[in-house]
């Protein structure tokens, strides 16, 4: 399965770098946007829902970011259209191994999955299965 477009929102340029690498060499997405926080992202989205951007399938969110944190964003996210949203997937993906940011994360039902750093291909790959 090949998905129209995966949008990372990381501020850490070689996490970025990795990331859009593997989901290239995977194949996986016909583009890949990148933002450097939750705010870049709304902007993005807010671009998608007017038709001026690639509408992701799938966001990989990281939480420890400047301007806007993942946590900030996803605040926000919910309060977007339901239409621009519906086929969205969001995944947090992070450092973070706090219990409270895990616990915080699953009282967002638009947080689907909640995975630690490096992304791996397996992870990738079972994720893509599982939901598309």
């Amino acid at each position: 399965m090949k998905l129209n477009c995966i949008l990372l929102v990381e501020d850490d340029d070689t996490t970025n770098f990795y990331n859009q690498f593997l989901i290239e060499n995977l194949d996986l997405a016909e583009h890949v946007a990148v933002t450097s926080n939750g705010q870049e992202a709304l902007e993005y989205l807010k671009l998608a829902g007017n038709g001026e951007a690639t509408t992701p399938d799938l966001i990989l969110l990281d939480i420890n970011m400047p301007v806007m944190n993942g946590f900030e964003f996803i605040e926000e996210y919910e309060n977007l259209p339901n239409d621009w949203k519906s086929k969205i997937l969001v995944v947090m993906l992070t450092t973070s191994l706090h219990p409270n940011d895990v616990a915080r994360a699953q009282e967002h039902p638009s947080i689907r999955e909640y995975f630690f750093k490096p992304l791996l291909k397996d992870k990738l790959g079972a994720l893509v299965e599982k939901y598309f």
